[in-house]
């Protein structure tokens, strides 16, 4: 079995609605996704059911393009998504009110990587989990300094 499943979660000191407006337009991807090159959803603005992305980024010294779609939405709360082309993946993305001011985010990854994009599956766990947390901690800063808005 090649599918590899990442977590990763933060508390972050800003309120829910502040993060989820930053975590839910994939527009912002760049500004906290290493390696994410570009990242255009269709259409802009606040992820809904059936938006599209195009995604292109690089890891582990390979370019990849991955198309993807948003297959569920709760508004303000989480979404769920997967990919349609590229490395074959699902995850969510979810934002819980944790206390006045700050809420803890989680961030889900399932990857199936097929043919040559196996390579990433090589790699272990661990080191993919950490691009994960290494995201979510610039997604924090963003946030708590205040430069998303």
């Amino acid at each position: 079995m090649t599918e590899t499943q990442l977590l990763a979660e933060a508390t972050i000191e800003r309120p829910a609605d502040e993060v989820w407006a930053l975590l839910a337009d994939y527009g912002n991807d760049p500004r906290w996704r290493r390696g994410v090159d570009t990242m255009n959803p269709t259409p802009a603005g606040l992820v809904a059911t059936g938006t599209r992305t195009a995604e292109v980024l690089r890891f582990a010294g390979r370019t990849y393009r991955n198309d993807g779609e948003v297959i569920a939405v709760e508004p303000g709360t989480s979404f769920r998504w997967r990919t349609t082309s590229g490395v074959p993946a699902t995850g969510s993305r979810t934002v819980t009110p944790a206390g006045p001011g700050c809420c803890t985010v989680r961030l889900e990854t399932r990857l199936d990587p097929q043919g040559s994009d196996r390579v990433v599956v090589l790699l272990p766990g661990w080191l993919l989990r950490r691009g994960l947390v290494r995201d979510l901690r610039s997604l924090r800063g963003l946030v708590e300094t205040g430069i998303s808005a």
